[in-house]
Protein backbone atom coordinates (compact mmCIF):
# COMPACT_ATOMS: atom_id res chain seq x y z
CA UNK A 1 0.00 0.00 0.00
CA UNK A 2 1.30 3.43 -0.87
CA UNK A 3 1.89 5.83 2.00
CA UNK A 4 -0.46 8.33 0.39
CA UNK A 5 -3.28 5.77 0.56
CA UNK A 6 -2.70 5.01 4.25
CA UNK A 7 -4.01 6.98 7.19
CA UNK A 8 -0.71 6.22 8.99
CA UNK A 9 2.62 7.80 8.04
CA UNK A 10 5.47 5.50 6.99
CA UNK A 11 9.11 5.34 8.04
CA UNK A 12 12.26 3.34 7.39
CA UNK A 13 12.61 0.24 9.57
CA UNK A 14 15.51 -2.12 10.18
CA UNK A 15 14.22 -5.60 9.27
CA UNK A 16 16.76 -7.08 11.67
CA UNK A 17 17.29 -4.41 14.31
CA UNK A 18 20.73 -3.07 15.10
CA UNK A 19 20.28 -4.63 18.54
CA UNK A 20 20.43 -8.04 16.83
CA UNK A 21 23.32 -7.14 14.54
CA UNK A 22 21.30 -5.73 11.65
CA UNK A 23 23.05 -3.15 9.52
CA UNK A 24 21.74 0.12 8.14
CA UNK A 25 22.17 -1.24 4.62
CA UNK A 26 19.67 -1.33 1.77
CA UNK A 27 19.10 -5.09 2.11
CA UNK A 28 18.12 -4.66 5.78
CA UNK A 29 15.83 -1.64 5.47
CA UNK A 30 12.13 -1.53 4.62
CA UNK A 31 9.62 1.30 4.32
CA UNK A 32 6.69 0.51 6.60
CA UNK A 33 3.88 2.18 8.47
CA UNK A 34 4.63 3.49 11.92
CA UNK A 35 2.10 1.07 13.44
CA UNK A 36 3.89 -1.99 12.04
CA UNK A 37 7.25 -0.63 13.12
CA UNK A 38 6.05 -0.01 16.67
CA UNK A 39 4.36 -3.42 16.98
CA UNK A 40 7.43 -5.19 15.59
CA UNK A 41 9.88 -3.22 17.70
CA UNK A 42 13.24 -4.99 17.80
CA UNK A 43 11.66 -8.45 17.48
CA UNK A 44 12.91 -10.77 14.75
CA UNK A 45 10.12 -13.32 15.09
CA UNK A 46 7.56 -14.80 17.43
CA UNK A 47 6.52 -18.09 18.93
CA UNK A 48 4.16 -20.28 16.94
CA UNK A 49 0.88 -20.65 18.86
CA UNK A 50 0.71 -24.24 17.55
CA UNK A 51 4.23 -25.58 18.16
CA UNK A 52 5.81 -23.03 20.50
CA UNK A 53 8.73 -22.84 18.03
CA UNK A 54 10.42 -19.49 17.36
CA UNK A 55 9.42 -18.47 13.82
CA UNK A 56 11.15 -15.58 12.04
CA UNK A 57 9.07 -12.78 10.56
CA UNK A 58 8.42 -12.48 6.84
CA UNK A 59 11.40 -10.63 5.35
CA UNK A 60 10.34 -8.36 2.46
CA UNK A 61 13.91 -8.34 1.10
CA UNK A 62 14.28 -12.13 0.97
CA UNK A 63 10.79 -13.61 0.73
CA UNK A 64 8.04 -13.42 -1.85
CA UNK A 65 4.81 -11.97 -0.45
CA UNK A 66 2.72 -14.46 -2.48
CA UNK A 67 4.57 -17.39 -0.88
CA UNK A 68 3.51 -16.31 2.62
CA UNK A 69 0.18 -14.48 2.22
CA UNK A 70 -2.88 -14.33 0.01
CA UNK A 71 -5.69 -11.83 -0.26
CA UNK A 72 -9.32 -12.73 0.35
CA UNK A 73 -11.00 -9.43 -0.38
CA UNK A 74 -9.61 -7.09 2.26
CA UNK A 75 -8.31 -9.92 4.45
CA UNK A 76 -4.61 -10.79 4.35
CA UNK A 77 -4.48 -14.53 4.98
CA UNK A 78 -1.18 -16.01 6.15
CA UNK A 79 -0.28 -19.31 4.45
CA UNK A 80 3.02 -20.12 6.18
CA UNK A 81 4.26 -20.01 9.77
CA UNK A 82 6.28 -16.89 8.87
CA UNK A 83 3.15 -15.30 7.46
CA UNK A 84 1.14 -16.25 10.55
CA UNK A 85 3.52 -14.73 13.10
CA UNK A 86 3.99 -11.62 10.95
CA UNK A 87 0.24 -11.17 10.45
CA UNK A 88 -0.49 -11.70 14.13
CA UNK A 89 2.21 -9.43 15.56
CA UNK A 90 1.78 -6.67 12.99
CA UNK A 91 -2.02 -6.93 13.33
CA UNK A 92 -2.48 -6.95 9.57
CA UNK A 93 -6.22 -7.61 9.86
CA UNK A 94 -7.07 -5.14 12.59
CA UNK A 95 -10.56 -3.66 12.06
CA UNK A 96 -9.19 -0.20 11.14
CA UNK A 97 -6.90 -1.74 8.56
CA UNK A 98 -9.73 -3.79 7.07
CA UNK A 99 -11.88 -0.65 6.70
CA UNK A 100 -8.97 1.13 5.04
CA UNK A 101 -8.40 -1.74 2.57
CA UNK A 102 -12.13 -2.06 1.77
CA UNK A 103 -12.32 1.65 0.94
CA UNK A 104 -9.20 1.40 -1.24
CA UNK A 105 -10.62 -1.66 -3.02
CA UNK A 106 -13.84 0.26 -3.71
CA UNK A 107 -11.94 3.05 -5.46
CA UNK A 108 -9.54 0.71 -7.26
CA UNK A 109 -6.41 1.58 -5.23
CA UNK A 110 -5.84 -1.85 -3.59
CA UNK A 111 -4.21 -4.22 -4.25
Amino acid sequence: MLEGDSYTPHQVDHIVSRKHGGLSSEDNLAYCCIRCNLWKGTDIGSLSPVTGELIPFFNPRRHSWADHFRLDGAIIEPITPEGEVTSRLLRLNLDKRMVERRLLIAIGRFP
